[in-house]
């Protein structure tokens, strides 16, 4: 049987993992598959750069140019692997190789995220597959777990660790006491951090993440737009030791739930008990628990990010392709899991109507009657106490830090009793709050 032919769009890290995974298993690979998979075409910007970064094993017999769309108008090229990223070209070249009815494989969270909409559109019409296993924790295969495995279930929640950059940050502040500045300067120099880290820890990489997550688990459009994004600049080794010592650990969740009136979709620091699984997955790997009615909770966890980590989703993708080219587009599994027909139209909620529980560190003048006036606030919000924790004043100080946590309640309502607690005269500075989530249901 003829083998099916591949166009590399890109030939970094992940592209050029994709050939090396391709060339060593290729037995094993067409076996699963029932036919061979071969790269015939890689479009990239710097051929010289892209075969000097790869082993010659590799880049024998591969067909290299810098003519993108040529390789997406190829007739004899039966899946696109976009790997080059971004959201104009790669959307460009995307549409223009469903367009001509060929099958997408791509690694693009940022682009589906954005973009995806239109992208299963366009395949829908076309009767194509658009495939991206690779989008999200990079060798995990959630998407599968959530678009296959799970069909059976209503998702009622999913929460996940999908920043390695991030996680590595917090598991350094968290084992040596460092501030988040000397932490973020160490990843940078081990290449876990870009020179520009924003995108990573101010929450944008999560949040694309968890919008297709969100999509696949719910059966609803993409929506990052309406994601919430919190980073973890702001956190301090003071509130990542003190949950330590209440018995939480602090990472940077990705949180899509079901509730009666639309769906949470945000991205922030989060307090997990540390007997909780996620909780103790630390370093640059990622994990992510979902919570379905039927099966309860099930636990991905892996590398999810690198070359081959994330070249064998690729793959995979390319595996599946193979396996349904014959199939009827009408039978194929649906992009987001659900008919495209019938995706429902759950509104995303606003950060002011999430419900979860909360930490608070207030610093306070060490004198009588400031946590019974704090306490009164806090019960006139309809918010109670779970636990609190006063510490001991610096030698010479008069001022003490106080932790509370807090049960279940509505945002807005602990923001507008913040707003009363630090208007306090014996109150010292602002607030710091963070998001509590037991995971347990």
């Amino acid at each position: 049987m003829k083998p099916i032919q591949v166009g590399l769009l890109g030939f970094g890290t992940v592209g050029s993992g994709v050939a090396k995974v391709l060339a060593r298993n290729a037995e094993e690979i067409g076996r699963r598959a029932g036919r061979a998979i071969e790269v015939k075409r890689v479009a990239v910007r710097n051929i010289d750069k892209a075969r000097a970064a790869a082993p010659l094993a590799v880049t024998e017999g591969l067909a290299f140019g810098n003519d993108m769309q040529a390789v997406v108008d190829d007739p004899d090229i039966n899946i696109v692997c976009e790997l080059i990223g971004g959201t104009t070209l790669a959307k460009d070249l995307v549409l223009r190789a469903i367009a001509n009815g060929k099958h997408v494989v791509t690694a693009n969270k940022a682009l589906l995220a954005i973009h995806g909409n239109e992208i299963f559109a366009a395949a829908q019409q076309a009767g194509v597959m658009v495939m991206f296993e690779a989008a999200v924790a990079g060798g995990i295969p959630i998407i599968k777990a959530l678009r296959e495995g799970l069909t059976a279930n209503r998702i009622e929640w999913l929460a996940g660790i999908i920043n390695g950059t991030s996680n590595f940050i917090l598991t350094e502040m968290r084992d040596k006491g460092a501030a988040f500045a000397d932490v973020l300067a160490e990843a940078q120099k081990l290449g876990y951090a870009e020179a520009d880290p924003t995108f990573d820890i101010e929450g944008h990489d999560a949040a694309h993440k968890l919008t297709i997550l969100a999509a696949i688990a719910f059966g609803i459009p993409m929506q990052f737009d309406k994601a919430y994004l919190e980073g973890i600049s702001k956190l301090t080794r003071e509130d990542i030791a003190y949950a330590e010592e209440l018995g939480y650990r602090i990472k940077l969740l990705g949180i899509a739930k079901r509730r009666a009136n639309g769906i949470e979709l945000r991205v922030h620091p989060t307090l997990i008990p540390a007997k909780r699984i996620i909780a103790n997955v630390d370093g640059v790997m990622n994990a992510v628990v979902v919570q379905g009615d039927a099966v309860g909770q099930t636990l991905y966890s892996g590398r999810g990010a690198g070359s081959e980590p994330t070249a064998s989703a690729v793959v995979a993708d390319l595996v599946d392709v193979t396996r349904l080219l014959t199939a009827d587009p009408e039978h194929r599994v649906p992009h987001l899991a659900f008919q495209p027909d019938r995706l429902a139209d759950l509104p995303i909620l606003p950060i002011a109507e999430v419900e979860t529980c909360y930490y608070l560190r207030l610093q306070a003048h060490d004198q009588p009657g400031v946590m019974a006036d704090v306490t009164r606030i806090l019960a006139d919000a309809g918010i109670s106490i779970d636990a609190m924790m006063q510490k001991e004043p610096a030698e010479g100080e008069k001022i003490v830090d106080i932790v509370i946590l807090t049960h279940v309640a509505i945002e807005r309502s602990v923001d507008a009793a913040i707003a009363r607690i630090e208007a306090l005269e014996t109150i010292a500075g602002r607030i710091t709050k963070l998001r509590l989530e037991n995971l347990d249901r």
